[in-house]
């Protein structure tokens, strides 16, 4: 039986980060996959729980969890409710933010402890797990879906100047019609850490097998983020997805009970990468 559990621990700044385990009770010291979502994402966007499924059906724990500083509160998990967190986000807290539900899994406090984990990240959350697997040795693979190449590809390079002149930006949610605040402490984050943060150097020094997938469809993160890091790490596997957008056909809310078929392709490479000895 697939059964899914519900955790809370601390995050950056001491907020609390809510997260799910998914698994199947005949298998419950399965092999651990951790999911980190994509900016303006959130563990429970569009079809998150499908694919936690498909992976707990498939021989895999799957937690997933919200970054500490995303905007959601573990009130309200599926909502932008916490705008000011949201603004004070960082690069470096998501980093934390990972580390600590590393820790979490690997220390067995509430769950079967994971002699190592593997990473799985969107978008955003794909650069922050490619920085994570060269920084953390128990880490044992890293998966990217539709992963930027650089966080300053996030914004237009031209609205820098303005952003740190008044401190603050917003960006348009489409989905919910938010102006979502974003402070420029998140720009002197990339600037007091310049070395850390540039995911192009710590691809290239990730040792630990990695898949790359991204869609030749994405509008949001072209398919020359993917060439770009596998460039810089040769030793990755790199597949391309005909058709596939941004969220491999997702959407949310998602009503539909069964994966989009993009989705589902990622799903099969995933599991058969993760199977490989």
């Amino acid at each position: 039986m697939i059964k899914k559990e519900i955790f809370s621990v601390p995050g950056a700044k001491g907020r609390n980060m809510l997260m799910d385990l998914t698994y199947d009770d005949a298998n419950p010291k399965a092999p651990l996959v951790i999911f980190a979502h994509g900016f303006k994402g959130f563990k429970d966007w569009g079809s998150h729980n499908l694919v936690a499924l498909y992976f707990a059906e498939n021989g895999y724990r799957y937690l997933k969890f919200n970054f500490s500083h995303n905007g959601t509160t573990p009130d309200k998990p599926i909502d932008f409710a916490d705008l000011i967190a949201f603004s004070e986000n960082t690069f470096t807290m998501e980093l934390d933010d990972l580390g600590a539900v590393i820790d979490f899994a690997c220390n067995g406090s509430a769950i079967h402890p994971a002699k190592g984990v593997n990473l799985m990240g969107h978008s955003m959350g794909g650069g922050i797990s490619i920085i994570k697997t060269a920084e953390d040795k128990r880490v044992n693979k890293l998966i990217t879906m539709a992963s930027i190449s650089s966080f300053r590809n996030l914004w237009p390079q031209n609205a820098e100047a303005q952003w740190k002149i008044q401190g603050i930006m917003y960006v348009h949610n489409s989905r919910t019609g938010q102006q979502m605040p974003l402070k420029s402490t998140l720009l002197d984050d990339l600037d007091a850490h310049p070395g850390r943060l540039n995911i192009m150097e710590k691809a290239a020094a990730v040792n630990q097998p990695w898949l790359i997938v991204h869609g030749d469809a994405d509008l949001g993160v072209p398919v020359s983020h993917a060439k770009e890091l596998k460039v810089a790490q040769p030793n990755a596997e790199l597949i391309i997805l005909p058709g596939a957008d941004h969220t491999f056909g997702s959407s949310h809310p998602y009503e539909n009970d069964v994966l989009p078929a993009p989705l589902m392709e990622f799903c099969i490479k995933a599991i058969q990468f993760l199977d490989q000895q």
